[in-house]
């Protein structure tokens, strides 16, 4: 049995090579899928990109790889964060069609921004993600 060239050499991706430059333009596009939320008041907070996306969107902020937090808006965040925390928590009639709670409650999800908020807020240092 004779070996051939280009028969036995493994694929380093499912697409064809000519086919690769689009997909990897569109995978740099994509926003992150963990946001790393810094402090230097408080160690690191780290959220999957959905969780970190709807967090943003709390906040009326467009979900970006990067961003800031100042001082002078942490207030206002705070208070739009556990707006939405009431909010989901409050009482829904029996036969609303959204009735099944998830595993993980909003409270759950946001407390620890809320926590990093509050002491950077009391540190006087901002919030920053992305950099």
């Amino acid at each position: 049995m004779r070996w051939q060239a280009g028969v036995n050499k493994r694929r380093s991706s499912a697409l064809p090579l000519h086919n690769r430059g689009p997909a990897l333009r569109a995978a740099q596009q994509q926003p992150p899928m963990i946001y790393k939320f810094k402090s230097a008041a408080t160690g690191d907070l780290i959220m999957l990109g959905a969780h970190g996306d709807l967090l943003l969107q709390l906040l009326g902020r467009v979900p970006a790889a990067r961003g800031i937090i100042e001082v002078a808006d942490m207030p206002a965040a705070n208070a739009a964060l556990l707006a939405a925390i009431a909010q989901d928590e409050a009482p829904r009639p029996a036969d609303d069609e959204d009735a099944a709670q998830p595993a993980v409650g909003l409270r759950q999800r946001l407390w620890p921004m809320i926590e990093l908020l509050r002491r950077a807020q009391a540190a006087d240092a901002a919030v920053v993600w992305g950099v």
